[in-house]
C-alpha cells in the first residue's frame, strides 16, 4: 500500500519550459538564406567547367551556420505551477468584463506569466517589456506555457520520433 507521507515528500509542482529566439535579426537572416536556397531548389545543377562548384553548397553552409546562431540565441523560459491558493487568487484578481470569458484577456496573461516564471524570474513590469518585444505568437507561447503548467495533468511524454531514436540507440548496443 502506498504511503501518502512518502508521496508528498517526493512531490514537486509541475514545471514546463518554453524556448524562444528573441533575436529577430538572426531569424530574419535565416529566413532570407532559406528562401535563397529554396529558390535554387532541386533543379539539376550542371557545371560549365570542372572548376565550377554548386552554388547551393555554400548557401547550405550559410543556412546551417544561421540555424546554429538562432539555436544559440534561444532562451529557455521555465514556468512552475501555482499552488491552489495562488491560482485562485490570480483568477480572482483578473475578472473578465465580459460574461462569456473567465478572466480579463488583457491583464490575466501577463500576470500569469509573471506569477509562474521561475527561470528567469520576472516581474509584471518585466513581462510587459518582454511582451513589447515579442511578437503575438511568442507572447502566446509564453502564456500557453504558463497556462498549461497549471491546467494540464502531467504525463510521460511520448513522441514517435523520440521513440524511434531511442529504439535505434538501444538496438545499436
Amino acid at each position: 500500500m502506498a504511503d501518502i507521507s512518502k508521496i508528498l515528500k517526493q512531490a514537486k509542482r509541475r514545471r514546463r519550459s518554453v524556448y524562444l529566439c528573441l533575436a529577430g535579426d538572426l531569424v530574419a537572416d535565416l529566413e532570407r538564406l532559406e528562401h535563397q536556397l529554396a529558390a535554387l531548389g532541386g533543379k539539376a545543377w550542371e557545371p560549365n567547367s570542372l572548376a565550377d562548384e554548386d552554388p547551393r553548397t555554400e548557401l547550405a553552409k550559410k543556412v546551417s551556420a544561421a540555424r546554429k546562431a538562432v539555436r544559440a540565441a534561444e532562451t529557455e523560459f521555465v514556468f512552475q505551477a501555482l499552488d491552489d491558493r495562488a491560482w485562485s487568487d490570480i483568477l480572482a484578481a483578473h475578472p473578465s468584463k465580459d460574461e462569456g470569458e473567465s478572466w480579463d484577456p488583457e491583464t490575466f496573461g501577463p500576470a500569469l506569466v509573471a506569477a509562474c516564471a521561475v527561470d528567469p524570474v520576472m516581474t509584471l513590469e518585466q513581462v510587459a517589456e518582454l511582451f513589447s518585444i515579442a511578437n503575438h505568437a511568442q507572447r502566446q507561447l509564453l502564456f500557453t506555457g504558463a497556462w498549461e503548467v497549471n491546467t494540464e495533468a502531467p504525463s510521460v511524454p511520448f513522441s514517435l520520433t523520440d521513440s524511434g531514436i531511442l529504439e535505434s540507440l538501444i538496438a545499436a548496443r
